[in-house]
């Protein structure tokens, strides 16, 4: 086993993974609140520690992760997150539970990811998609469940189209990916069920 897949995990499994845990739950709970998130892993590049410390909380064996195409393309990321969550890795999008995004710009529709049932909508992706900022993009106003009034978020880069694919997103509820915001230092959710319209200039 090579020394870059071995090295750089949490330096305190348990308690960093409940940590984390608690912190992405919470941020579930209140939609586009962004919560501080340390990572105490050292994963390859390009690879962030924030997404690298949900990935090592939320995948295990049973969950089948895609990574998109920067991902993998790096070696020293997969053989990481192999030895250290045991998650294995998912052929295609519809497939995954899980996907890591290091490049949402270029990422493909999010429709083609498995979107759950109407009876088992638990049953659909979350992503995980690493941005440079949660504060410095194109302003987005937040409504729904977990939201007293509106939230507002500013995250750069997000995938084209973002706020028309989201409506889609939204019109197939119960069914739906849900999203978690990784950016140096902190987090903030997306879930299904957040409606989002763009900030008028």
């Amino acid at each position: 086993m090579l020394a870059h897949a071995i090295e750089g995990g949490f330096a305190s499994p348990v308690i960093d993974a409940q940590e984390t845990f608690r912190v992405v739950m919470g941020a579930m709970a209140e939609p586009g609140k962004v919560m501080s998130l340390v990572g105490t892993s050292k994963p390859p590049l390009p690879l962030l520690a924030t997404a690298a410390a949900v990935a090592l909380t939320l995948c295990d064996h049973d969950t089948p992760v895609w990574l998109d195409a920067s991902l993998r393309a790096a070696e020293p990321v997969l053989s990481w997150l192999g030895f250290h969550s045991g998650a294995p890795l998912a052929h295609t999008p519809a497939d995954a539970h899980f996907a890591l995004v290091a490049e949402p710009a270029g990422l493909i529709a999010l429709e083609n990811f498995a979107q759950g049932t109407q009876d088992y909508p638990d049953r659909s992706v979350t992503l995980i998609l690493q941005v440079e900022s949660l504060t410095d993009g194109p302003g987005l106003i937040l409504e729904g469940p977990g939201i007293e009034t509106v939230a507002h978020l500013a995250p750069t880069s997000m995938p084209r189209h973002f706020v028309e694919q989201w409506r889609q997103n939204n019109a197939r509820f119960p069914r739906g990916v849900d999203l978690i915001l990784a950016a140096p230092g902190a987090i903030a959710c997306l879930p299904r069920t957040t409606r989002i319209t763009p900030k008028e200039l």
